[in-house]
């Protein structure tokens, strides 16, 4: 198969068809992209050496017109001398180099072609390739997107569901707080007033009776 043929191949392709029915599509797309990009450097290498060849053709055919129109002037010359015998000569080289020139027009004609069709399959390549390259980008991303939001999902389920969960043994432990804390009111309720307590809050009051009366004594002896 040819090269051109190759990249009508690669170009002609429905990405959506080959990533739909391949088991692996990320590496499906990955060798898609590999081969495309060693196509496109094939078919870039080729425009560079068929652009060159072009470059010489027309060399070649302004070097031969040149030639024809020097030795046309030589038999304008030879006929100025009467030299006819050497005006022919001139003259016969001059059809050579127009039959040259000629046969470079046609091949160069034949190239400029060549070229056209080379850059044109080279375009369409390059834009196949960015096609490609944005599809795997997209189908990486919504693959990573998937895994994250299964991955989620694993997490809600772990934490909400079974006796071993988390969220079923904080609630164990803050129903074991609550209790005992219940239970210590319930015996400080039963353990009833504290005797010293209560006899410091009485003498604390008689101190603060006896304040009082001081003050107002004072007062009144004034």
């Amino acid at each position: 198969m040819g090269l051109l043929d190759r990249v009508a191949m690669l170009v002609r392709a429905n990405l959506n068809d080959l990533v739909d029915r391949a088991e692996d599509p990320e590496k499906m797309l990955k060798q898609i992209i590999l081969d495309m990009q060693n196509q496109f450097m094939q078919v870039k290498t080729q425009v560079a050496i068929a652009a060159a060849d072009q470059h010489l053709l027309a060399a070649k055919l302004k070097e031969n017109r040149d030639s024809e129109a020097e030795w046309i002037r030589k038999a304008e010359l030879a006929l100025e001398k009467g030299r006819d015998e050497m005006a022919r000569a001139a003259a016969d080289r001059a059809v050579t180099h127009r039959q040259m020139a000629e046969s470079y027009a046609a091949q160069l004609e034949d190239q400029k072609a060549q070229v056209e069709q080379l850059k044109s399959a080279l375009a369409r390549l390059e834009r196949k390739l960015a096609e490609a390259r944005t599809k795997s980008e997209m189908l990486i991303a919504q693959r990573r997107r998937a895994r994250a939001v299964a991955k989620a999902a694993e997490a809600r389920a772990s934490l909400g569901n079974g006796e071993s969960s988390p969220v079923v043994a904080l609630e164990r432990m803050k129903d074991k707080v609550q209790r005992e804390e219940a239970i210590g009111a319930a015996h400080a309720e039963l353990a009833g007033p504290d005797v010293e307590d209560e006899l410091m809050v009485l003498g604390r009051e008689d101190q603060v009776e006896q304040i009082l009366r001081d003050l107002r004594s004072r007062r009144a002896g004034s």
